[in-house]
């Protein structure tokens, strides 16, 4: 994924199906400066990491 797309899902209103690793995530915030996100699975809103955007897939 791109990071501006990332920005975009990240400050939708509308839940995307993004997943990271197979696993459906929530995009809390994208960093332009490292090309990262904060996310947490949607299951799991207190197992947050930050990972590279590129490694996130819009289904």
């Amino acid at each position: 994924m791109h990071t501006q797309r990332a920005k975009e899902i990240a400050q939708s209103p509308d839940m995307k199906n993004v997943t990271y690793n197979g696993e459906q995530i929530y995009i809390q915030h994208v960093n332009d400066e490292n090309d990262t996100a904060r996310i947490f699975p949607i299951n799991d809103s207190q197992n947050e990491k930050e990972v590279l955007v590129a490694n996130l897939k819009e289904e």
